[in-house]
């Protein structure tokens, strides 16, 4: 029931976070990982980049690798971001920035959830990590110099 409140308020509050940008600041492709369902941090995260005036392709929740990288190509990605709520989807992360390599898509990766670290993004070859919406907003204007 939380989890349901918290969408119907994100959706009250989006046309206020999101403002009315003209121009892209670049395009950001972000999805839940493979196996995991859970997509509230996400959703914050979203509306936060769309807010500071990025192009947000959002693949929702529980999303493979190969979906990730069709997605960057198609819309020419900026930066793919990734989010895992459970320590068992964790590994899906570093498979999808594994298949972005392979890909060999000029992009960054970045990470986030609760279980993340900032030693797990160094250890799956992550550009980034944030622990809160905000900070990857401002990670995203580091990585990307727009």
């Amino acid at each position: 029931m939380a989890a349901q409140a918290m969408k119907g308020g994100l959706a009250i509050l989006k046309p206020l976070l999101t403002g009315d940008a003209a121009v892209s600041r670049g395009t950001i492709v972000i999805g839940t990982v493979k196996g995991d369902l859970h997509d509230i941090g996400k959703n914050l995260v979203s509306m936060m980049m769309e807010g500071a005036g990025y192009t947000v392709v959002d693949l929702g929740p529980d999303v493979d690798a190969e979906k990730f990288v069709q997605a960057a190509k198609e819309h020419n990605a900026d930066v793919v971001a990734l989010s895992a709520l459970l320590t068992t989807t964790m590994p899906a992360m570093e498979a999808t920035i594994a298949a972005l390599k392979e890909a060999a898509l000029p992009v960054k990766t970045i990470i986030g959830g609760a279980p993340v670290t900032q030693a797990f993004a160094d250890q799956i070859s992550a550009d980034g990590y944030s622990d809160d919406a905000p900070g990857g907003v401002q990670l995203v204007r580091t990585l990307i110099g727009k």
